[in-house]
């Protein structure tokens, strides 16, 4: 299985983008998986945010054409533990999906179109969290639920 991050906008943070880096390292060895990061609008402080939403999406839904299925990451999503979360990997290995797109959207979060195009939605926490953190946050816990699955010494339980 094939996994991707589709990310709006750049990490700003190095401190964010080393802490990335290292997990992205780390999961080489269980998936292939990618971050692939959508540049941010340039003329948006003029635009309205439904707008930008749209705009975005746009951008969005081109680069997730091809991908089996399609999670956003969305503070309205359903909310697993990590233990959950490496059972919800471990269903969407056994269907068969060849590319499993998690998707950050911007700052004004999704349009209805890419909401439409989604087949779920998860939650991270329901507080909120920077758009750049999210991508640390969410690639750790991809880590996290593959050595959960490898029966790892990672996860404590």
């Amino acid at each position: 299985m094939n996994i991707k991050l589709l990310v709006v906008g750049k990490t700003d943070a190095t401190y964010l983008q080393t802490g990335i880096e290292e997990y992205a390292s780390r999961l080489k060895h269980y998936v292939r998986f990618e971050m692939e990061v959508i540049p941010a609008l340039k003329d948006q402080k003029n635009a309205s945010p439904d707008e930008v939403r749209m705009r975005e999406a746009q951008l969005l839904l081109r680069h997730l054409e091809g991908c089996d299925r399609i999670v956003l990451l969305d503070e309205h999503g359903s909310e697993h533990s990590s233990v959950q979360f490496s059972q919800f990997l471990q269903k969407q290995m056994n269907a068969g999906i060849r590319t499993l797109a998690f998707v950050v959207g911007g700052a004004f979060g999704f349009a209805p179109e890419v909401y439409a195009a989604a087949h779920d939605k998860i939650s991270l926490s329901r507080m909120t969290l920077t758009h750049q953190m999210v991508r640390l946050f969410f690639i750790e816990q991809l880590y996290r639920a593959f050595t959960i699955l490898k029966g790892e010494k990672y996860h404590n339980e």
